[in-house]
């Protein structure tokens, strides 16, 4: 598991106007869940392998992970640390 002060990568939807962090429901597993990334070059690639919206520009950005941590456990969301190829490395449950 990344520590506190781990940078993971994160993809944002519309950067420039109203950003978000993309989030996506996992039917087989009936979780929601945000993808990260260990590194940018992999969030790009993996961006790749993910839905998106037509006409939503999308970029990789950089969070810390105790602070993309919280923001997905105020959602109720898990974490999946993702590799280039979007094959889950890790699951991360929601704080308690």
């Amino acid at each position: 598991m990344p520590t506190a002060t781990d940078w993971l990568y994160v993809i944002v939807q519309n950067p420039e106007t109203d950003s978000q962090i993309v989030g996506h429901h996992e039917e087989a597993l009936d979780v929601h869940f945000i993808p990260a990334f260990t590194s940018k070059e992999d969030a790009q690639q993996g961006l790749l392998q993910l839905p998106t919206a037509r006409g939503s520009k999308y970029e990789a950005q950089a969070m810390i992970f105790e602070d993309l941590h919280r923001y997905a456990s105020e959602k109720g969301w898990m974490l999946f640390v993702l590799d280039a190829d979007g094959r889950i490395n890790e699951q991360i449950a929601p704080q308690a």
